[in-house]
C-alpha cells in the first residue's frame, strides 16, 4: 500500500542526487542545436507528492519537455534515441549505468545510498511536448523486431488545460484535496493490480477531480 515517504532527509538527498543527473541531460542538449528542453519532475517526484509501496524502490518521475526543434517533430525514434545517448552520457558522468528504453519512458538501474537510509531509487525520464494545451508523450511501442517498432506521440488522457488548472487549484488552497485524491488513486490501481496507470496518470486524474469540483 503506498504511503508518502516520511523520511525527509532521505527525500531531499535523493532528488537532489537525481535531479543533478536530468539538469546535466537537459544542460547538455541546450548546448547542441538539435532540441531545446526543460526538466519537469512529475508524478510521485512532484509537487510534495513523493511515495512509496511499503519498502519497495522509489522511482522519481522526470520530464524532458520539449520546447523547440530543429527539424520535424515527429521524427519520433530519432528524438528519443538521441535523447537516449544524452542520457548515457549524463548518467556515466555521475558514475551510473545506461538507460534502458522502455515504451514510454527511458528507465535507469537501481541505486541506493551507502550512509543513512538506503531504500533503493531510480530514475523515469519521459519525453513529452505540449501542444494546443494537452501534454504528448513519446511512445516506443516495441514488437520484437525493430524494423516493425512504432515511435509516436500519444496525448496523455484528459490533459488539456492542465497547467491551468494546477495553478487555480494552488491559488485557491486546494492542493491538500489533490493530495489526497492522489494518494487514494494510486492505491486503487495498486489494490485492482492495473498497471496500465502510472504515476503522472494518477497525478492528471486526482487534479481534474478536485478541480471538477469546484
Amino acid at each position: 500500500m503506498y504511503d508518502w515517504i516520511k523520511d525527509k532527509d532521505f527525500l531531499s538527498k535523493m532528488r537532489r542526487e537525481c535531479s543533478n543527473v536530468v539538469n546535466r541531460l537537459v544542460q547538455s542538449i541546450n548546448n547542441d542545436d538539435y532540441l531545446e528542453v526543460e526538466m519537469q519532475m512529475v508524478g510521485s517526484g512532484a509537487k510534495n507528492l513523493e511515495t512509496q509501496n511499503a519498502n519497495e524502490p522509489v522511482d522519481l518521475d522526470y520530464n524532458i519537455s520539449i520546447i523547440d526543434i530543429n527539424g520535424n517533430i515527429n521524427d519520433c525514434q530519432k528524438i528519443k534515441e538521441y535523447v537516449r545517448k544524452e542520457f548515457n552520457k549524463s548518467l556515466k558522468s555521475k558514475g551510473w549505468g545506461d538507460c534502458k528504453d522502455s515504451t514510454s519512458a527511458l528507465t535507469t538501474e537501481k541505486r541506493h545510498f551507502t550512509k543513512g537510509n538506503q531504500t533503493s531509487f531510480s530514475i523515469d525520464l519521459a519525453i513529452v511536448c505540449e501542444t494546443r494545451g494537452s501534454w504528448y508523450r513519446l511512445i516506443h511501442e516495441k514488437t520484437g523486431n525493430t524494423y516493425t517498432d512504432r515511435w509516436f506521440w500519444n496525448e496523455g488522457p484528459n490533459s488539456n488545460g492542465l497547467r491551468d488548472k494546477i495553478d487555480w487549484l494552488k491559488d485557491n488552497n486546494h492542493w491538500n484535496e489533490v493530495r489526497d485524491a492522489y494518494l487514494k488513486k494510486k492505491n486503487m490501481y495498486l489494490s485492482r493490480g492495473d498497471k496500465n496507470h502510472p504515476s503522472f496518470n494518477c497525478y492528471i486524474e486526482a487534479v481534474n477531480e478536485v478541480y471538477n469540483k469546484y
